[in-house]
């Protein structure tokens, strides 16, 4: 090495150029590769935008539910069983975990908080040959653990519920960037052309508006359609009995004249997204109201989602579940549930189980119902249902017997689209605070999210102002957790 180093045919500097162009190659190689996949994809339709596509390699889920507590749940309040927390009640923080949280980027956790800690005041019980632990709060999602793999580990970057509210939707805490549904239709697009590829279901809507289920910097067509779970699906659906017999005629006019417009207007995502919308919006006048009929389902069924439980909110959640089977079920390829009925969510700052136990009961038969439908009906096995919250909440109590925000680790389950049930991945500290083994970011929930469905994470990107826009943010930063299918 000296002598080739010292010769005038090899220099210092020369070899240190060498060397650096040969990792440089590599790099453009990696590019490249990851470019012309992208390319191999098949064009967009301006005009008929949710036309189906290939995915990247062969798909273990055709849709996804999401499931959205809003607010943040606690996991050592449902799913994160911390005996040593009901031990330690009213004691103060262990000084091992406090140094842990105040050497990272979690230090603020602690924030607002009394130093003493809050046992749970629900019962905990093992369940299903898997032996998952679950509280009194979950009595029917109990009975299905055996289909759910949970993840304890998750992390986020904000610890306020719009910036983390806005990760879990688009992978970046700001507000402006495409969300998780939207990425989904844009790189599958749908199974049903006669009903919007994504769809979200809510009353009161999350917090942070509608920035987390946006279409971002992504074409216009591939926003959320908001449907209802009462009434017509659709405001405004059909229209006036007077002009119905000329409605086709109208718009075959209408289209006729916006494509001439549209001539000297190519690239405006827009124009093209009003145009395809007019269509489907024609072809939704039977379909979403055919998907919509909740009626038509078996008394039984009806029963097992809540639709006649005593309490209204558990059937508005009930309706919302149900009509999200009946969306996958025809071929709608993303649908976000929310459970949000008011203004506080899961968001217990106070009176924790004031807060929670109503919760709980207007979503834990819905959701329990959801799994075991989609199980018995065969759709599970390609149909990824997915339960979280935009974080956790604190093991340390905080005013009167409430949890403060927990972005530090929190829990979230999957369930379905070939995610291994009756498993647990990643675990928080003795008292819950932080994700202690195999921590998960938001990137990585997403990249496995999108490999379920066969969709390759890294090359899914576009083109926005001269920057490669991806879910899961720059490449090579994310990754699929395999853990969830092995």
């Amino acid at each position: 090495m000296n002598s080739i180093l010292s010769s005038s045919a090899f220099s210092r500097r020369r070899f240190f150029q060498r060397l650096g162009g040969g990792f440089g190659a590599v790099a453009l190689e990696g590019m490249l590769r990851q470019e012309a996949q992208a390319m191999s994809r098949a064009p967009v339709d301006p005009l008929a935008p949710f036309g189906p596509r290939v995915p990247d390699f062969l798909p273990r889920a055709k849709s996804v539910i999401f499931l959205f507590m809003v607010g943040g749940p606690s996991p050592v309040d449902t799913f994160d069983y911390k005996p040593a927390l009901r031990k330690l009640h009213g004691q103060p923080l262990p000084d091992s975990i406090r140094k842990s949280l105040d050497a990272g980027k979690y230090a603020n956790v602690t924030h607002g908080c009394k130093n003493e800690l809050l046992g749970s005041p629900y019962g905990w019980k093992q369940h299903g040959q898997s032996g998952m632990w679950v509280s009194d709060l979950f009595p029917h999602l109990a009975e299905q653990v055996d289909e759910l793999c949970f993840i304890h580990s998750m992390q986020s970057d904000s610890n306020n519920h719009a910036p983390s509210s806005y990760q879990l939707h688009t992978g970046d805490i700001r507000a402006g960037k495409a969300s998780l549904g939207s990425w989904t239709t844009y790189g599958l697009g749908t199974l049903n052309q006669d009903l919007p590829g994504y769809v979200v279901l809510y009353d009161a809507g999350p917090l942070g508006g509608a920035a987390n289920y946006s279409n971002g910097f992504l074409p216009a067509a591939y926003q959320a359609t908001r449907l209802r779970d009462q009434g017509t699906p659709v405001m405004d659906l059909l229209p006036p009995e007077e002009f119905a017999p000329g409605q086709r005629d109208s718009l075959d006019l209408l289209r006729t004249l916006n494509l001439e417009h549209r001539r000297s207007r190519a690239g405006l995502t827009e124009l093209d997204a009003r145009i395809a919308s007019y269509e489907l919006a024609w072809r939704m006048q039977s379909a979403a109201l055919e998907a919509g009929g909740l009626e038509k389902e078996p008394e039984g069924v009806r029963r097992d989602y809540g639709l006649e439980h005593q309490d209204e909110r558990t059937r508005n959640f009930g309706r919302k579940c149900l009509l999200a089977r009946r969306l996958v079920e025809r071929g709608v390829r993303f649908v976000q549930v929310y459970d949000m009925p008011d203004k506080d969510g899961w968001d217990a700052h106070a009176q924790l189980t004031e807060n929670h136990t109503p919760r709980a009961r207007w979503t834990d038969q819905p959701a329990a119902a959801l799994v075991k439908d989609l199980k018995q009906s065969g759709l599970l096995d390609e149909t990824l249902v997915v339960w979280a919250g935009e974080f956790g909440r604190t093991p340390l109590m905080q005013g009167d017997s409430g949890r403060n925000h927990n972005s530090a680790g929190f829990t979230i389950w999957m369930a379905g689209g070939g995610v291994k049930a009756g498993r647990r991945i990643g675990m928080t500290d003795e008292v819950g605070y932080e994700a202690v083994e195999r921590p998960i970011p938001v990137h990585d929930l997403h990249a496995t999210i999108l490999h379920a469905l066969g969709l390759d994470h890294s090359t899914l990107f576009f083109d926005s102002n001269g920057r490669q826009e991806r879910l899961t943010g720059v490449a090579g930063q994310a990754a699929v957790v395999p853990e969830v299918f092995a």
